[in-house]
């Protein structure tokens, strides 16, 4: 395929002008130079958010070793720039982190599966065949689809006409309730080419599925999370192996090749930067829509012959992609980002009664006020967010501990100052199945070996070895840590704050924190932490971290 057929592709350069005159409404939104005869639509990383939210995107978003400087490591301002965005407009609020607050109270709030519902049958009844792709943690990440198992988004992605999804946190409900959805309550097929039975050293679920539209064949391929035992429990699937396996990817494309796909599409969880490595060794694979690292960017990346799509999280986008298929080959491909801005695009009505019926069960609980924030509450970026900032105070106080770590998660809904803190607050940003806060003594060397992995996890330069979230966050400690360094050699100044002493290796701390991935943990859930500090104050007010400094970015 010549890189000459897919010049001009995006659309997002005129409709960029358009919405900087902050005039949007839904026809423009929605509006797009229908191209080829295939339609892809693709969400992602929604993390069971059934109603619009406030999601800020990430300040720090730091790229290392080849993809330092490299899109979605650019942020704010030098991303507005890279992408001809308006300083004030919608897609400043929607795709960057700064002056966030002030502009979310002019745009609102963004997404809904009510709004993606709208979005998604007005683009059907153009285009009768475009393909709903999930890319996987949607069953996880509010109150509603933790007491339900996931239950809520399953019946809501079916009413959606999703026609296949991938996976990540959705094993975290534990083998025998994903097991249970995927043969009795799913409705379109649960792909993960990556994934093996231990015991038996095969597929454990279906690879791909092959799609007949507009008189072509598209294979669409599942990549589950590749390290689910390293960064979730893996004694919640023991029967199951992962991995990047690049070398099974190479051959599924090649089975669907010979099985005569037109077009290759892999739906994958695998996080942007891997999928960038694995475009560049595998042949083969014309789109790559992209998940797990919540980026959003509105236009595709371009790797040899490969197109690579990231739609971002939470419900905010749906990304729409058509394609030309033509003589056994894509011959071109066009994009657009489409944000779901709540206050533009009507929400549909029978998606809405279902969302109404599907939270009414909790809707008291999950509505009570536990107090307010005079700070802007978010949690996305290298390092700590005000969210997490909050949990870590919590649990110094609540636990009586000397340092608190909370896990470098991305999920989690943002919160506007001077707003009341409802329950449902709370477990967007806490709501998943191993909460225990735990309490427990750790010497200040297990302190640095734990920083010290999380940081190779993240800050690793070869992407096949970036296993995890965002940083660590820490409560009560500061620390200095050079992004560039090699494992073992990131992290120093490690300091207690409460006395300004240095870390002793030697010495013990108490220390508190959750979501550990060993079984049998104890200690109150994380969210009867949280709420129970909230309630003691009243009012939380979170200051700016100042304790974590980055060298080397």
């Amino acid at each position: 395929m010549a890189a000459s057929a897919i010049a001009g592709a995006s659309g997002f350069g005129n409709w960029a002008r358009l919405a900087a005159r902050q005039a949007l409404t839904q026809e423009q939104l929605l509006e797009f130079d229908t191209f080829g005869n295939v339609t892809l639509l693709h969400v992602t990383d929604m993390h069971a958010q059934l109603k619009p939210v406030y999601f800020r995107e990430p300040e720090i978003n730091l790229g290392v070793g080849a993809q330092k400087g490299l899109v979605p490591h650019v942020t704010g301002a030098e991303y507005r720039r890279m992408y001809g965005i308006e300083d004030g407009s919608p897609l400043h609020y929607a795709l960057t982190w700064d002056d966030f607050t002030a502009l979310a109270r002019a745009y609102g709030r963004i997404g809904g599966v009510d709004r993606a519902a709208t979005a998604i049958k007005a683009i059907r009844a153009e285009r009768p065949g475009a393909i709903v792709l999930d890319g996987g943690d949607t069953w996880q990440g509010s109150y509603s689809a933790l007491k339900t198992g996931g239950a809520d988004m399953v019946r809501v992605m079916n009413a959606l006409g999703v026609d296949a999804m991938t996976a990540h946190w959705e094993f975290t409900l534990g083998i025998d309730r994903v097991t249970e959805i995927v043969d009795n309550e799913l409705d379109f097929p649960f792909l993960g080419a990556n994934i093996f039975d231990k015991e038996w050293d095969e597929p454990a679920y279906e690879p791909y599925r092959m799609f007949e539209r507009g008189g072509a064949r598209v294979a669409v391929i599942g990549q589950a999370f590749p390290y689910m035992p390293v960064a979730n429990p893996g004694w919640m699937f023991p029967g199951l192996s992962f991995g990047i396996r690049q070398e099974r990817m190479a051959e599924v494309v090649a089975e669907v090749r010979a099985a005569g796909a037109d077009c290759v599409v892999l739906l994958s969880h695998n996080g942007f930067d891997v999928d960038r490595k694995l475009a560049a060794r595998v042949d083969g694979i014309d789109v790559i829509l992209t998940g797990h690292t919540h980026d959003a960017l509105p236009e595709p990346v371009q790797v040899n012959n490969t197109f690579l799509i990231a739609s971002g999280s939470h419900g905010k986008f749906i990304s729409r992609i058509d394609l030309d298929i033509r003589d056994g080959e894509m011959k071109g491909i066009r994009h657009k980002l489409i944000p779901l801005f709540a206050d533009v695009i009507a929400p549909d009505p029978e998606m809405a009664a279902l969302v109404r019926k599907e939270r009414a069960p909790f809707a008291a609980e999950m509505g009570e006020v536990i107090g307010r924030t005079s700070s802007l509450l978010y949690r996305r970026g290298n390092f700590n967010g005000t969210w997490d900032d909050l949990i870590c105070n919590a649990l110094l106080e609540e636990r009586e501990a000397d340092i608190a770590l909370s896990p470098g998660f991305r999920w989690g809904a943002s919160v506007l100052p001077d707003s009341e803190i409802t329950r449902e607050d709370i477990f967007n940003a806490t709501a998943m199945s191993y909460p225990a806060a735990y309490r427990t003594e750790m010497t200040g060397e297990m302190l640095t070996l734990i920083l010290e992995d999380v940081a190779d996890n993240l800050f690793n330069p070869d992407p096949y070895y970036q296993q995890g979230g965002d940083m660590v966050r820490v409560g009560g400690m500061g620390y200095t840590i050079d992004i560039n360094k090699p494992q073992g050699e990131r992290i120093s100044d490690m300091t207690l704050l409460r006395t300004g002493e240095r870390i002793d290796p030697a010495k013990t701390y108490v220390v508190a924190g959750w979501a550990s991935v060993n079984q049998g943990t104890e200690g109150p859930a994380i969210w009867d932490v949280v709420e129970s500090y909230i309630r003691r104050k009243g009012t939380v007010s979170v200051e700016p971290n100042t304790s974590v400094k980055v060298v080397g970015a």
